[in-house]
């Protein structure tokens, strides 16, 4: 269906495009209390011919400690650009919320939503940062990465750029 807005042509989104999104409008929704991979969904790019960022921000990221069991707070920042796939969002907040009783060191968080992403989209490129609130007087801030052959430059670059100047 085209819509034609301010002398620009739209292409909204139809019926079979929106089949894989499921949780999206739904008001039956269940939150998973343990690890859940399999709750992500995608959607069609639209734009393939673009290269453009996606910045996904989740400041309010839960998981435990796997020595003690207490929990930690942290903030996600996911940025990705799509190839064919896109992450749906009510999705990818199931999935944050379902690392609430995951028992993994930050790092291993932060690692563990990349590979899912990347299994799941197959990006051009993607990020996760992961800025975790302090324990014990030390926040822990990792940075994951990856990048088609396209984009290895990127994927040095960003690595390099996210050390920190102090």
């Amino acid at each position: 269906m085209l819509i034609l807005q301010k002398n620009l042509f739209i292409m909204s989104r139809n019926e079979k495009e929106l089949q894989g999104v499921t949780l999206l409008g739904n008001q039956q929704t269940k939150y998973q209390y343990e690890y859940t991979p399999e709750i992500l969904e995608t959607f069609e790019n639209k734009h393939p011919e673009n290269e453009y960022l996606v910045t996904l921000d989740c400041p309010e990221f839960t998981s435990l400690c796997p020595k003690t069991g207490q929990p930690d707070f942290g903030h996600i920042i996911i940025n990705y650009i799509p190839r064919v796939q896109m992450v749906e969002s009510k999705s990818l907040k199931l999935y944050l919320f379902s690392f609430r009783n995951h028992g993994d060191f930050h790092e291993d968080c932060v690692n563990i939503i990349l590979k899912d992403l990347v299994k799941l989209m197959d990006p051009k490129y993607i990020e996760v940062i992961g800025l975790f609130n302090p324990r014990g007087g030390i926040s822990i801030k990792p940075f994951a990465n990856y990048g088609d052959t396209d984009h290895q430059d990127m994927v040095r670059q960003r690595l390099l750029a996210s050390f920190p100047n102090h």
